[in-house]
């Protein structure tokens, strides 16, 4: 019972923390990781003495950076992969050796044997992954050509890890571990289960899942895959980021995409701010008062050098140059990954135990710096910008649509949308429509569309428009007030069941509403006067006036429902006594005009 007590205390004064230190950052716009890095300062050995270590949460908090890279995953499909692949063998492969070998020989030239300036050398060229791609999202700068560099890279780092760690043990003067094919076999054989569980397997149980209409059960699933695919890795020796993140790529052409990406998206974020309030904690400034000199040199010299090798990357990449800060700044910073390198080379002799605690910290500051230095760059940015140049005209771009609903009337408007040259992304909660209509070429999702963050994962920030074409009157309903609580700039164009339920869409400030069953009873109605009167051109006429009239009709109902509710009964009796009125004169005139034109 001590140990449950104890366990929610911890959980109390980390999200307390949190809460606090990323509330006071945000005011003072430093951004959502410098708060976090703070707090684990504030509560750890360094500040107020709260938590002793960060070591019972640094494993748990690892998810986070594996949570990312799946989500980041999901939404890079294979094929931008593969488009991405001159970026991701050019600049990461110059950016790892180039940043290896310079920083080499500069610890080589202040006198620290080869070996361990190598090994220093291996561990300074990674970048923080999660401290990296954060800001590059909040400001929504990953799509950029400075943004795609900065994410090529560090994908091609979590990649470099694999070899790094092979080499270590035959640097070390410990027990080293010779090469092992058994352990390249088994690497090679998670990265092949991985590449085909993710189409073979996890799409079809996902499919089965959804027609349970569990959403705990979905969610359940999406995070054991994270983890299972994270684990594996982990045991073959490779990077869990890695794992995680080509388990989101092969996953990223699925029509449950955006449902596994709003379930995951919580944990996401929970465990990242973990993440780095751990870093925070693990900042040892004992080393830092005992060799104050040597700390500031290797912070000094990480961002002069590795920046000296980003610039000439970002040159030769012809990156644009207001772009080049941020690119530099991202990713002249240690990584994650330099303190597992560090660690291992200790346990393997590869580098003294005096040494390692000081580049450590010296990583760890680096990271505490960058939110800092993020928000220095923000304020010099307009230093960086290219001179103003005329701009070209403007070329109207295809909107960006979303469509709620893939039923009756979802189909017949996703077609249209299509057939026109605007492919809107679809959803709908019945796998099998989703399974039917992707067959058939749409880009459907399988997912609620009254869910906020299913909402946010389909582009609702950005789209144009959004179709409400759900079945249900009151899920439509419930789908507008939250479009236009939180998405106030989207347009929305909306089906409704009857006069009623349009009311109430009107009331919610929705203008372009259609009834849906309104212009197949119009014709329906047509056609059953038509055979009655046997004449088709007083069938057409009767239409035409009932259409005229029904737009008379809806607006003085409405005006009716708002201002006298008990009168709705009276004007409606009196509108119909005038529509019988206004036939009956069209026949009266048409009877005039026949004889005459015979």
């Amino acid at each position: 019972m001590a140990h449950g007590n104890d366990f929610l205390v911890q959980a109390c004064l980390y999200f307390a923390a949190a809460v606090v230190a990323v509330m006071i950052s945000h005011k003072l716009r430093l951004g959502s990781v410098a708060g976090y890095l703070l707090a684990g300062i504030a509560i750890g050995p360094w500040g107020f003495q709260l938590v002793d270590t960060g070591d019972h949460i640094r494993a748990f908090a690892e998810l986070g950076v594996v949570m990312l890279l799946f989500v980041i995953g999901l939404e890079l499909e294979p094929r931008r992969l593969w488009e991405l692949r001159a970026k991701l063998v050019g600049l990461g492969l110059t950016q790892v050796l180039g940043s290896i070998v310079a920083l080499t020989l500069a610890g080589w030239a202040l006198g620290f044997d080869l070996r361990v300036a190598f090994i220093a050398g291996m561990a300074l060229s990674l970048s923080s992954t999660a401290l990296a791609l954060a800001p590059l999202t909040e400001r929504g700068a990953l799509a950029t050509q400075g943004g795609q560099g900065t994410f090529a890279v560090l994908l091609f780092q979590d990649i470099a890890v694999i070899p790094m760690l092979a080499l270590l043990p035959l640097l070390g003067t410990g027990p080293a571990g010779a090469f092992s094919w058994e352990k390249l076999g088994l690497a090679a054989a998670v990265i092949v289960l991985t590449l085909g569980g993710g189409r073979l397997v996890a799409r079809p149980v996902f499919r089965h899942i959804a027609r349970t209409r569990l959403r705990e059960i979905f969610t359940a699933f999406a995070l054991l895959l994270v983890l299972v695919t994270a684990l594996a890795f982990e045991h073959a020796g490779m990077s869990m980021a890695l794992g995680a993140f080509l388990g989101g790529v092969l996953l990223a052409e699925s029509e449950y995409r955006h449902e596994i990406e709003a379930a995951v998206e919580p944990f996401k974020g929970l465990l990242l701010g973990l993440f780095f309030i751990a870093v925070g904690m693990s900042a040892d400034f004992a080393v830092l008062v005992s060799h104050p000199w040597l700390v500031f040199g290797l912070i000094a010299g990480l961002f002069l050098i590795k920046g000296a090798v980003l610039y000439a990357i970002a040159r030769w990449a012809r990156i644009p140059r207001a772009e080049r800060p941020l690119f530099m700044l991202l990713l002249a910073q240690g990584g994650e990954f330099a303190f597992v390198l560090l660690g291992l080379a200790v346990q393997l002799g590869g580098i003294g135990g005096e040494t390692a605690p000081a580049i450590t910290l010296a990583v760890a500051i680096s990271m505490l710096l960058t939110p800092f230095l993020l928000a220095l760059h923000d304020h010099l940015m307009p230093f960086f910008a290219e001179p103003a140049t005329e701009r070209a005209p403007d070329v109207p771009q295809a909107s960006k649509v979303i469509v709620a609903g893939l039923g009756r009337v979802g189909q017949v408007i996703a077609r249209m949308l299509h057939a026109a040259g605007y492919v809107p992304t679809v959803l709908d909660d019945d796998p099998d429509h989703v399974e039917q209509s992707r067959k058939f070429g749409f880009r459907v999702f399988y997912g609620d569309a009254t869910r906020l963050d299913l909402l946010h994962a389909a582009g609702a920030d950005t789209a144009d428009f959004i179709i409400i074409a759900l079945d249900d009157p009151d899920a439509i309903t419930r789908l507008t007030q939250i479009v236009k609580t939180n998405f106030p700039k989207l347009r929305i164009i909306a089906r409704a069941r009857d006069m009623r339920h349009m009311f109430r869409l009107r009331d919610l400030g929705v203008e372009t509403i259609e009834r849906e069953t309104w212009l197949s009873a119009l014709k329906l109605g047509e056609l059953a006067v038509a055979q009655a009167a046997d004449d088709a051109e007083r069938a057409r006429r009767t239409a035409e006036t009932f259409a005229e009239h029904d737009v008379e009709v809806v607006a003085k109902l409405y005006a009716v429902h708002r201002d006298r509710p008990g009168a709705h009964v009276t004007v409606s009796n009196e509108l119909r006594d005038q529509l019988a009125r206004t036939l009956s004169e069209d026949e009266r005139r048409m009877a005039v005009i026949k004889p005459e034109k015979s």
